[in-house]
């Protein structure tokens, strides 16, 4: 709703916070990018199920959102939740609307909400379990 909107603009006031979470969805972008180029090499020599192709695109997500997640609550102080959960919302979100406009498959919408689901709930927790190491 545009209240927790609002409430997550005021908390991120300062712009270097933004240049973090940027970076750091920029850095899990980078890794995605690399990983999908390495995985379509592995596909050019193997044959695949759909089951397993999926699992490793969920695996190169999880990878990338916790290097994210990793460089934005490794810098800076205060808030390493809402630091993961911003990672975690930006890269899915910005993932889906590429997937979207890419392929030209459409999948559901609660199919598009469970992924950006996904990856705030992933670089939440990976924050948390970050936080606690510091």
């Amino acid at each position: 709703s545009m209240l927790t909107l609002y409430a997550i603009l005021v908390s991120f006031q300062n712009a270097g916070n933004w240049l973090v979470i940027v970076w750091s969805v920029l850095l899990a972008a980078l890794f995605t990018a690399a990983a999908v180029i390495v995985f379509a090499l592995v596909l050019s020599f193997a044959r695949l199920s759909d089951g397993v192709i999926r699992a490793v695109n969920q695996v190169i997500k999880l990878v990338a959102i916790y290097l994210g997640v990793r460089a934005a609550v490794g810098t800076g102080t205060g808030r390493p939740l809402l630091r993961g959960m911003l990672v975690g919302l930006i890269y899915m979100a910005v993932g889906v609307m590429l997937y979207a406009v890419l392929t030209a498959q459409h999948l559901s919408p609660y199919a598009y909400a469970a992924d950006i689901l996904m990856g705030v709930a992933a670089g939440g927790l990976i924050a948390m379990l970050r936080a606690r190491k510091r």
